[in-house]
C-alpha cells in the first residue's frame, strides 16, 4: 500500500496545495495522498489560526471531486501539540507492515526539519518528497541534508537520496502556483475577491463562516 501525506495548518487551504497533492500522488503512483490539518502546531505561528474545525472543513469540501486525496482528522484529535513523528507512527499502526509512506513538503518547511521533534528518526518511517521552491539551488539542497548526518547517499541512475532504513528521499516538481495562505487571509480581511485561488467550494465556507476578516474597531 502506497500512500501519501501532505500536511500544513491549511488555513486555508487552496489550489497550490490541492495541485501539489494531486500531481505527486499521480507521478508516484499513489493510492491515496491524505492531508493532514495540523492541530497545534508545536512552533508559535505568527498568525492566528483558524479554529480547527474550520480548517478541517475546508479540506474536506476541497478534496470532494477527487478520488486520489482524502482528509484525516488525526491530529485534531489528540491533546496538546502535534508532532509529524507522532502522526507517522499513528499511519504505520494504522495501516499496518505492508504500507510504503511519502511525507510530502516543500523545500522551505525541509530546511526547518531540524526543529522538528525527534527529526532524525523521521527518515525510518516515510520517504520523503521534496517539492521544488524557488530560490533554493541544488548545491543549497545538496549541503543540507549532508549537514542532517542522517545517512543519505546519492543514487545517479534513479536520481534520488537513500537512506540506511531503505526509505528514499527525492525532489520533485510541481506545477508552479504563486499562491499563499497567508495572502489569501490579507486579501479577504481587505474585502477583496480570492475567487481561483481556493475552490470555489472553499470560498464559500470562508465567507460564511467569516473567517479572516479584520473587525473595523480592531483596525
Amino acid at each position: 500500500m502506497r500512500l501519501g501525506i501532505l500536511g500544513g495548518t491549511f488555513n486555508p487551504i487552496h489550489s497550490g496545495h490541492l495541485r501539489a497533492a494531486e500531481e505527486i500522488g499521480e507521478s508516484l503512483g499513489l493510492e491515496k495522498v491524505y492531508l493532514i490539518p495540523s492541530g497545534m502546531p508545536p512552533h508559535k505561528s505568527p498568525h492566528p489560526l483558524a479554529d480547527f474545525p474550520h480548517r478541517l472543513e475546508m479540506v474536506r469540501l476541497a478534496t470532494t471531486n477527487s478520488p486520489l486525496l482524502e482528509v484525516w482528522d488525526i491530529e485534531g484529535k489528540k491533546p496538546g501539540f502535534s508532532y509529524s513523528i507522532e502522526t507517522l507512527q499513528l499511519f504505520h499502526s494504522s495501516f499496518g507492515s505492508q504500507l510504503e509512506l511519502f511525507f510530502i513538503l516543500g523545500t522551505d518547511a525541509f530546511f526547518e526539519i531540524k526543529t522538528w521533534k525527534e527529526y532524525l528518526s523521521l527518515f525510518g518511517y516515510a520517504s520523503f518528497v521534496v517539492i521544488n521552491r524557488p530560490g533554493y539551488t541544488t548545491e543549497d539542497f545538496f549541503a543540507f541534508l549532508d549537514s542532517l548526518n542522517a545517512g543519505f547517499e546519492w543514487d545517479p541512475e534513479r536520481e534520488y537520496f537513500c537512506h540506511p532504513s531503505g526509505t528514499i528521499l527525492l525532489r520533485k516538481h510541481t506545477t508552479l502556483m504563486d499562491i499563499s495562505a497567508s495572502r489569501i487571509r490579507e486579501t479577504v480581511a481587505m474585502r477583496k475577491s480570492i475567487r481561483f485561488l481556493v475552490p470555489e467550494v472553499v470560498r464559500e465556507y470562508i465567507e460564511k463562516a467569516g473567517l479572516y476578516v479584520v473587525n473595523e474597531s480592531t483596525r
